[in-house]
């Protein structure tokens, strides 16, 4: 599995990674997550604007295999979306790390990234 350095990652099989200097991180999922699901045929991207909870679902992925929730790993406000998602789902499966991004969150304060593991956790937690 692909679990890149520049990442930090949720127990659920997300992954954030903090913009330069800003408040806001890009999320996704994990290629552990896309290979678990199958085949990715839709993506109900996040509302923009939309205010969540760290733990709270933000949208939700359909593949060919189930449907499943994706859980916001931090809390804050959605302040950008991945549109191509909607006429490309299969972005989550070819490129997760990339192209397959979902959202951006501002974060909300002085939200704590702590509670994320870093990929050596992440590798650990998947191989385990």
């Amino acid at each position: 599995m692909n679990v890149p350095e520049q990442f930090l990652y949720s127990s659920d099989h997300e992954w954030i990674q903090r913009e330069d200097g800003s408040n806001r991180v890009r999320i996704g999922i994990t290629d552990y997550a896309q290979d678990a699901l199958g085949d990715v045929v839709f993506v109900q991207v996040p509302a923009s604007g939309a205010t969540v909870g760290a733990g709270e679902t933000i949208t939700e992925v359909e593949s060919t295999k189930s449907v499943s929730d994706v859980y916001a790993p931090v809390a804050g406000t959605v302040v950008e979306v991945n549109d191509a998602l909607a006429e490309n789902p299969q972005l989550l499966n070819e490129d997760p790390y990339g192209d397959g991004w979902i959202c951006v969150i501002e974060l909300d304060g002085d939200t704590a990234l702590d509670a994320l593991m870093d990929a050596a956790s992440y590798a650990a937690t998947i191989e385990g």
